[in-house]
């Protein structure tokens, strides 16, 4: 009880990051958009809370940030978003509490394995909602959204949300763990 206690008031904690740091890089649209500020959070809810918070947490971003500010572009924009941050939240998350060693390196496999699932699932996303519209998604729209533009967010990213564990586990907040041959968790 206590637990789900304190992963519900850290989701939601993640959630209000969420819709508050694209007000820190949205003042240059073209920055905004390549550093992915709304990532971050969900990651983080997912590796932090599991991966049930992380998935709520990701789907419900871009909705709500589009009923409270009207950002992002609700369609395809936003739908496609919500279903890319949802995978990212449970990808990371479901991954990183199988991880037999909880470690950086577990933490770098499992954001870049949840880093390509959410881009699929974006990309898959978009080509249907496109496609309900009659327009078409071309692979050169994917890869430029999906990766070439979105290299600085993924450095980020990469560089960020590591850190950010690494400074949790030596406060304490959040330990790096060693899952045993028999099941036991141990820090």
């Amino acid at each position: 009880m206590k637990q789900n206690v304190k992963n519900m008031t850290l989701a939601a904690m993640f959630l209000a990051l969420g819709l508050v740091l694209p007000f820190l890089t949205g003042q240059i649209p073209q920055i905004g958009s390549m550093l992915l500020p709304m990532h971050i959070p969900v990651f983080l809810c997912g590796l932090i809370c599991e991966w049930q918070y992380g998935a709520a947490v990701g789907f419900v971003l871009p909705l709500l940030r589009y009923a409270l500010f009207g950002m992002p572009v609700i369609y395809p924009t936003g739908i496609a978003m919500s279903l890319e941050l949802l995978t990212y939240g449970l990808v990371a998350g479901l991954l990183y509490a199988l991880s037999r060693w909880q470690c950086i390196v577990a933490l770098y496999r499992c954001l870049i394995a949840a880093m390509l699932a959410g881009r699929a699932v974006w990309g898959i996303a978009e080509i249907i909602l496109l496609g309900v519209a009659g327009e078409r998604f071309t692979w050169q729209a994917f890869m430029a959204g999906a990766f070439a533009n979105a290299i600085p967010g993924i450095l980020v990213q990469l560089i960020l949300i590591p850190a950010v564990m690494a400074a949790l586990n030596r406060t304490g907040l959040v330990r790096f763990r060693k899952r045993q041959p028999d099941g036991e968790v141990r820090s």
